[in-house]
C-alpha cells in the first residue's frame, strides 16, 4: 500500500469540480444528504461502511432521522488525501446517477 499524502488546494480544487455533490467545508470534503425515511438513511450508512471498510478509509458522518451528514479527510497526513477523493466517488456510485 502507498503511504497517503495530503493534497495541496489547488490539487483538491481541481478534483472537486468534477465530484457531483461534494464541497471543501472546514477543511474537509463535504457532503449532506436527504433520503426518504430514517430506515433508507440508515441502509445508505450501512453500504458505506462497507466500502469504508474494505479501504481502510472511515468517514466522520452522523445520522439525524433522513439525513446523513458525511466529512472525510485523512487523520494521519492533517488534510485531505487521494482516500479521500476516492471514498467519496465510491459514495456517489452508490447513489446512482443524479
Amino acid at each position: 500500500m502507498t503511504p497517503r499524502q495530503k493534497l495541496a488546494a489547488p490539487q483538491i480544487q481541481r478534483r472537486l469540480r468534477d465530484l457531483l455533490g461534494w464541497e471543501l467545508r472546514d477543511g474537509k470534503l463535504h457532503r449532506e444528504l436527504r433520503f426518504s425515511t430514517f430506515v433508507e438513511a440508515f441502509g445508505f450508512m450501512a453500504q458505506v461502511a462497507l466500502l469504508a471498510e474494505r479501504r481502510n478509509h472511515h468517514p466522520s458522518w452522523s445520522n439525524v432521522y433522513n439525513t446523513v451528514t458525511i466529512d472525510l479527510d485523512t487523520h494521519d497526513v492533517g488534510g485531505i488525501s487521494d482516500a479521500d477523493f476516492e471514498l467519496a466517488e465510491a459514495i456517489n456510485q452508490l447513489l446512482g446517477p443524479g
